[in-house]
């Protein structure tokens, strides 16, 4: 089929590469604008160098409603594929190709619409997510599902671990779904829309680990911002960032650290934690007994 692909992130390269291997016309490849960074050096996004790198036609538009529309009609695509674009499309866009757009989502809609669903699926403490292959539509992860594909969390696995593994399986799913419209197989099942979940863009200031809550939900956050924004609390007035936990056993009061043969306790508001890779503002990131090596901490001190 003829296919326009609309993708930024590294989330999306996996599904492009996929599209171009399973053989498919790819007309254009529309991602966001270059970004400049210091000194005027200008980055293309994970999304461009891959396009570049295979030959494909690059497009990029400030405002895609604006200045996109004419230029991808002309293209006359069968069918459009979003993934992580990161721009509103116009109904009068997603109205172009013959098959409509699809998109690859990172959740099992309608649980997780929106930005940073495998981050949320983490923080929240789920056992499984996956992706779903939908119909692009104007309210944000509302459209049709087309497939999805499941897949289990795992217990230490971090918001970055699970990205590679569902940008993967996004791929696949894609391929999928593609060669069900391509057949006339495809059938697009409707949202419950009463059970959709929506949680909010990340921060940096989200990582900020709260003591009064659970272990539990704090090992969650750890595992969820890991490796953006990353969970930290602060330590003698220094940010002290925390990337990896497990549950402990021991009994604290809320933010009191115990050290014991070169580990780390922090006690929670139920339960605590043990840190297993740290990292103090100004230092490089690295396990726990490292870290103690040469960073003196008294038992009873409190990170805050």
């Amino acid at each position: 089929m003829k296919i326009v692909f609309l993708g930024t992130p590294d989330f999306a390269v996996d599904s492009l590469q996929a599209v171009y291997d399973a053989g498919h016309e790819i007309l254009a490849v529309v991602t966001q604008p270059d970004k400049e960074r210091n000194r005027r050096e200008v980055t293309f996004s994970p999304v461009k160098q891959r396009a570049l790198d295979l030959g494909l036609n690059v497009l990029q538009f400030q405002k895609i409603r604006d200045e996109g529309e004419e230029i991808l009609r002309r293209l006359a695509p069968d069918v459009m594929v979003t993934c992580a674009y990161g721009q509103i499309i116009s109904q009068s866009i997603l109205d172009i190709p013959k098959h409509g757009v699809i998109n690859v989502h990172a959740s099992l809609l309608p649980l997780f619409r929106g930005s940073s669903p495998i981050q949320w699926a983490i923080l929240t403490g789920q056992e499984r997510t996956g992706v779903s292959i939908m119909r692009t539509a104007l309210q944000v992860d509302s459209g049709d599902v087309l497939l999805q594909k499941s897949v289990s969390i795992g217990d230490n696995e971090t918001a970055g671990e699970l990205f590679d593994r569902l940008a993967k399986l996004g791929a696949e799913a894609l391929v999928e779904g593609l060669q069900l419209i391509e057949s006339g197989r495809a059938v697009f099942t409707p949202q419950d829309h009463s059970k959709a979940t929506h949680y909010p863009m990340l921060s940096k200031e989200d990582g900020k680990i709260d003591w009064n809550c659970s272990a539990k939900e704090i090992v969650c956050k750890i595992r969820g911002m890991n490796p953006w924004p990353s969970a930290y609390c602060y330590l003698g007035g220094k940010i002290f960032k925390i990337w990896s936990a497990k549950i402990a056993e021991d009994e604290l009061g809320i933010g009191e650290i115990r050290i014991v043969n070169k580990t780390m306790k922090i006690g929670c508001g139920d339960g605590a934690i043990e840190a297993l890779e740290v990292q103090l503002e100004g230092k490089r990131r690295m396990d726990t007994a490292s870290f103690l090596a040469g960073y003196k901490i008294q038992n009873g001190t409190n990170v805050q």
